[in-house]
């Protein structure tokens, strides 16, 4: 199982205090209003902001939170934020992809070069990992929603390009411009699913030992803590092993 996967076992395993809690809520909802800002405030209507509204709901966001980050838009009141990708490099060269919503570029710029500086990491130029990623659709189910063979058959009829199952559950990816399309598919197919999300997915990894890992987690842990930052990807791989003592 590649990085990406494996790092939201390890958050799941931490477990989500309340504070980490809502700090995400926060970012879910800026997400949404952001979203509604940018086309219709109907999520019917929106692709982006239907999917912004799903991811919500599967963190368990409330449904008067997500109405009132809709409304915000509506009213003219909410700050504008633009969107910037930041890349840089983690112990052992690690690649990380930091997305994040600001309404001060400079401000959000200063304390995403500081943190990596400040946790074994470097902030490289734009590009400078990217080519690394691919912008992917990911949507994912609880093991229990199907068998490989059923999921996979799911999949091909709603349009997916491939799927990883495990014990852990199913990881179906598809082209990022065909998300909504094929997360609506999948839904009439298999139900709700857990998470249905634009990732950067990893298509070349770097392999980290125990300490690398460790360094990797404060890194983005510290990055994650930034309210401008919005989601931080990494292509660590680790073993089985490592991943045990974590």
């Amino acid at each position: 199982m590649a990085g990406h996967s494996k790092w939201a076992n390890i958050q799941h395993r931490k477990g989500r205090q309340d504070a980490v809690r809502a700090k995400l809520f926060s970012k879910l909802s800026k997400e949404i209003t952001v979203a509604a800002k940018m086309g219709d405030p109907d999520p019917d209507k929106n692709p982006r902001l239907r999917l912004a509204v799903k991811e919500a709901k599967s963190n368990s966001v409330p449904k008067d939170v997500i109405d009132r980050a809709i409304k915000k838009a509506i009213g003219g009141d909410a700050e504008n934020y633009d969107e910037i990708r930041y890349e840089g490099y983690g112990p052992n060269g690690v690649a990380v992809i930091v997305e994040a919503m600001t309404d001060n570029r400079n401000r959000t710029a200063s304390t995403v070069r500081s943190t990596f500086t400040k946790n074994g990491g470097n902030l490289g130029e734009t590009g400078s990992v990217a080519f690394m990623f691919e912008r992917k659709g990911e949507v994912t189910y609880p093991a229990s929603v199907g068998d490989a063979d059923d999921v996979m058959m799911a999949a091909i009829e709603a349009g997916a390009e491939d799927v990883e199952s495990s014990e852990d559950g199913h990881v179906i990816w598809c082209a990022d411009t065909d998300l909504n399309d094929v997360s609506t598919a999948l839904e009439e197919a298999l139900g709700e699913s857990e998470s249905t999300k634009l990732v950067w997915r990893p298509t070349t990894t770097t392999e980290l030992d125990l300490d690398g890992m460790q360094t990797l987690m404060k890194l983005v842990e510290a990055l994650e803590d930034d309210d401008d930052v919005q989601r931080v990807t990494t292509n660590f791989e680790a073993s089985d092993e490592v991943m045990a003592q974590l």
